[in-house]
């Protein structure tokens, strides 16, 4: 059988109409052959995303982005809303799932679909809305990090603009005269300072041989330190001797000697406490006191009675005259001559 050429051609037409549809499709993100589920999310704004970006899922591509419009409505967090499509068959978006817009890439960007695991609460359905986010994309986070730094950077140029302002205000003929007048000073004292190290290196030098002086009679003092080693050495063995012996000697004999001796001084003392004994009968007995002051009494009016009558007890005769009185062998009178020297010296 024998095929027209017409027929040929129209088939041909049929052919490419419907392979252009197929294109049309694809270019608008739907399968080859369509029939793909779709779906709408909402955002506060579309992040520079276009149609036919693609809808991953854990980094594969399973969808296309169809439209990126504008809705009229009073939420600020419904300002965009997008439809896309899944064109696997086998997966269903979860509800509780999050999808939001990213970056795939530095240069493309894409809806990133993260699916909840809790399946309790059901699927969405074709044509269902959910809510959607806006991720923070590289270029913002730099300018978020770099407008603060910018600003600093600002505000440091216009002080450093300031500080060199100053410095061509102070940098005038004056400054520049007085620079001049400080760097003389400061030479004038460079220069006293060199004579100061060399009054010092003088001094250094003059001091020089009397501190050798100094060290000699140092090592002289030393010297004679050292032979005088041997006399030191001999003292202090004699002196070790002295307490060796003084450590050595008897000293319980001395000891219970003294303790004898104040053993019987306190027995005397106990017996005159007492009024025992002549000691303590005199101590002790206010008779033997008073016979004693009476005794003493009598003899100093005898010796007065003597002084103003001698011819009472003393027997003289002048030119054959005898005086009456008491009758004195020689050996009375020089007592009583003692007697009387001895109270008269007491006077």
């Amino acid at each position: 059988m024998k095929i027209s050429k017409e027929i040929k051609t129209g088939v041909i037409a049929l052919a490419a109409i419907g392979l252009l549809i197929a294109g049309v499709n694809f270019l608008k993100g739907n399968s080859f052959f369509g029939g793909d589920d779709y779906y709408y999310a909402y955002f506060p704004n579309s992040g520079g995303i276009a149609p036919a970006s693609s809808v991953i899922l854990n980094g594969v591509g399973i969808g296309k982005i169809l439209e990126v419009e504008n809705v009229m409505s009073k939420s600020p967090d419904k300002k965009v809303r997008i439809k896309f499509s899944i064109q696997n068959e086998k997966i269903k978006i979860s509800k509780g799932s999050s999808i939001e817009i990213g970056p795939l890439d530095l240069f493309s960007k894409g809806l990133i679909l993260t699916l909840n695991p809790d399946i309790s609460k059901g699927f969405y359905k074709r044509k269902d809305s959910m809510m959607g986010s806006v991720a923070v994309d590289m270029f913002t986070q730099v300018k978020a990090y770099a407008d603060p730094v910018t600003a600093r950077l600002q505000g440091m140029m216009e002080k450093v603009d300031k500080l060199v302002a100053s410095f061509s205000a102070f940098w005038d003929t004056t400054a520049t005269t007085e620079l001049q007048g400080s760097m003389s000073e400061l030479k004038i004292a460079i220069n006293r300072f060199s004579n100061v190290a060399s009054q010092v290196d003088e001094l250094i030098t003059e001091e020089k041989q009397k501190f050798g002086n100094i060290m000699s009679n140092v090592e002289s003092i030393s010297t004679n330190l050292k032979r005088s080693n041997d006399e030191i050495g001999h003292i202090l063995g004699n002196a070790k001797k002295l307490t060796d012996d003084l450590v050595t000697s008897d000293f319980k004999n001395v000891i219970g000697d003294a303790h004898h001796v104040i053993k019987k001084l306190n027995s005397v003392m106990d017996v005159v406490e007492k009024g025992e004994g002549t000691l303590g009968k005199l101590v002790k007995d206010d008779v033997l006191f008073n016979e004693l002051v009476k005794s003493n009494k009598d003899l100093q009016n005898l010796v007065i009675d003597l002084q103003i009558h001698p011819e009472r007890y003393i027997h003289f005769s002048l030119i054959g005259r005898k005086n009456k009185g008491l009758e004195l062998n020689p050996g009375e009178e020089k007592k009583l001559h003692e007697l009387l020297d001895t109270t008269i010296n007491n006077k």
